[in-house]
């Protein structure tokens, strides 16, 4: 079936103040969730909000907690999230990053104990609305295996780049493995099966069995460079804003486990570097001449190409996730049938 911007909106708004969120705590989830089915990473969109009821009836998900401000300097800090929202957690960071840059040039905001915040993307994206670079790393779960090894020890470690431009969307956010692992967790709700060459198997041997890679590890993207990329991204997503690394992080896949994980955000000001028009503009004529060389893509085109599709024809939501929301919104007393009609 399929749904519209304003029924998903409704679906996550109703169903987690039903459960004692501040309206406007929802609403951040509501709008990133909604964020990541319209540019298409539909596995951390409404097909990931079950995750987040699950954490709140564990407890891995905090209502009442506050985030805490345990080091800060004129350009820095570093947040204790208390396990809330990883969404509102790092809404909360990317703010505190972003008035930071407007005011020396750089903000750089560490956090830990917080929880899966959707897609990274949305934070950068939240720094290129307000004229300025944004940059998000964060770790997860193990789900990778070093080079030559079996063992799943290095998170799918994601990182988002947002660049202001005046005519184009210059963004990426990317997993460093071959497949973020919320990829394998929609293609084992839906029965499917996984492309060759993304995973392996808890014996080291190829699978495109989404279950036995779960139990495996996920390939790096470009093989030792992805795998180096996300070796790095460990550390700054984790010795450097005191979270767990390696084996020690829980809780990004499984709500069960309290979450572990860290994030790095940063926002730069280009206009503390010179004239941020002529930097935009020069970021624009880069576009010109890359697309000039033929039918070429630049980071971003999908997901503006996502977005209008989605926008147009709404968001796809299988039978098991629909199934699954019914049950939880019932649970609630809610009715499903008028939040999606």
């Amino acid at each position: 079936m399929k749904i519209t911007l304003q029924e998903e909106r409704s679906i996550i708004i109703e169903i987690l103040t039903r459960m004692g969120v501040t309206m406007e705590d929802a609403e951040i989830v509501a709008d990133v969730t909604l964020d990541a089915d319209l540019k298409g990473f539909s596995s951390h969109g409404i097909g990931r909000f079950p995750q987040y009821v699950k954490g709140l009836k564990y407890g891995t998900i905090k209502l009442n907690s506050e985030i805490e401000i345990e080091n800060e300097t004129i350009s820095t800090a570093l947040l204790n999230g208390n396990h809330k929202f990883g969404h509102v957690v790092t809404y909360y960071g990317m703010e505190m990053a972003m008035k930071k840059a407007r005011e020396t040039g750089v903000g750089v905001v560490g956090i830990h104990d917080s929880n899966h915040f959707g897609v990274a993307g949305y934070y950068s994206d939240m720094a290129i609305m307000q004229d300025l670079i944004g940059l998000v790393v964060a770790n997860t779960e193990p789900a990778m295996a070093p080079i030559g090894g079996k063992e799943a020890i290095i998170g799918t470690n994601p990182i988002a780049i947002g660049i202001p431009s005046n005519k184009n969307y210059v963004s990426v956010d990317m997993a460093t493995s071959t497949s973020a692992r919320g990829k394998l967790l929609e293609a084992l709700r839906k029965g499917e099966m996984i492309p060759e060459n993304v995973a392996l198997d808890a014996e080291g041997n190829p699978t495109i069995d989404p279950e036995a890679a779960l139990k495996g590890s996920i390939l790096p993207f470009g093989a030792h460079k992805g795998y180096a990329l996300a070796f790095m991204i460990e550390i700054l997503a984790g010795p450097l804003v005191k979270a767990a690394f390696g084996k020690q992080v829980t809780g990004t896949a499984n709500p069960k486990y309290m979450c572990t994980k860290g994030d790095l955000l940063i926002a730069i000001n280009p206009a503390m570097f010179g004239n941020l028009e002529y930097f935009k503009e020069e970021v624009d004529k880069f576009v010109d001449e890359v697309k000039s060389s033929g039918n070429v893509f630049i980071p971003g085109d999908m997901e503006v190409r996502n977005f209008k599709k989605y926008i147009a024809e709404g968001i796809n939501v299988d039978d098991k996730l629909s199934a699954q929301l019914k049950a939880i919104a019932e649970d609630l007393s809610l009715d499903y049938d008028k939040l999606v009609n």
